[in-house]
């Protein structure tokens, strides 16, 4: 399967390439650097944090729900988020139908899927630092996104346990300017 930049090379309806939704991924995760970073900053001036480490855990936990937030009104309201939106993909439930909150939030959680199981292999194995934790987590979202190709719908597996799928939408009419 080629590489398809643009939404044009897909029927609309039809899943994404995994290339494509990977890429989606990675600037999903650019644009919610912001979020993060204006969740966490809410967060130490609410909690009044003076150091990074003290209160990790309750950051973590306020972060999973910020972000769970983002991701729940997004696919509930248009079933896009910023990113989905620039790469042509949308969120659909069964029978391409819109998704509810209850779904949404289902696929937020399941999502993690992503990434549980690279994080668990570096808590587990005592690797330590930057790098080889980078590493982990590349090499298991690469075989999390490879297992999509064991599906004949080739959608990924938490959407395949919550009933959504990812399909590409046709890209907006541009209008000409007249010269």
């Amino acid at each position: 399967m080629t590489v398809d930049a643009a939404a044009g090379d897909q029927p609309a309806g039809t899943a994404p390439s995994v290339t494509r939704r990977l890429l989606c991924l990675l600037y999903e995760g650019v644009l919610l650097f912001g979020v993060v970073m204006a969740a966490g900053l809410v967060y130490g001036l609410v909690t009044q944090q003076k150091h990074a480490l003290v209160g990790s855990t309750g950051l973590k936990a306020f972060l999973f729900g910020v972000l769970g937030l983002y991701f729940v009104h997004f696919w509930t309201r248009s079933g896009q988020t910023l990113a989905m939106l620039t790469w042509h993909i949308k969120l659909v439930g069964p029978g391409a139908a819109p998704v509810s909150a209850g779904r949404a939030l289902l696929r937020y959680v399941v999502s993690w899927l992503w990434f549980l199981p690279a994080l668990a292999a570096v808590h587990f194995s005592g690797l330590q630092g930057a790098g080889p934790t980078l590493a982990v987590l590349v090499a298991g979202v690469l075989t999390y996104a490879g297992l999509a190709r064991l599906r004949k719908d080739r959608q990924f597996w938490h959407d395949a346990l919550c009933q959504t799928r990812l399909v590409s939408t046709p890209p907006l009419p541009t209008k000409r300017v007249k010269q």
